[in-house]
């Protein structure tokens, strides 16, 4: 499998992970944001360990956004 930016992938020895979709690939590794909600960085010597998986299947976490906004709220109501 050749891995680039924007593939759906899971990790064979970590499917509590979950899917991730590819962010970004050097000659040494590729940055995956996995739906548990972190990036991992995989060495390029484990690609072998990424297989391919439907796009459908991959579903971002949606924690973060809103932890940004409840911020934002209290920063805006402190400021009264």
């Amino acid at each position: 499998m050749t891995i680039k930016a924007g593939s759906i992938v899971s990790h064979t020895g970590a499917l509590e992970w979950g899917v991730g979709k590819v962010l970004e690939v050097t000659a040494a590794k590729a940055t995956i944001h996995f739906s548990d909600g972190k990036n991992r960085k995989i060495a390029s010597s484990h690609f072998t360990t990424l297989q391919p998986a439907a796009a459908s299947s991959y579903t971002p976490p949606e924690t973060a956004p809103a932890v940004k906004a409840i911020r934002a709220l209290r920063t805006a109501k402190s400021k009264k």
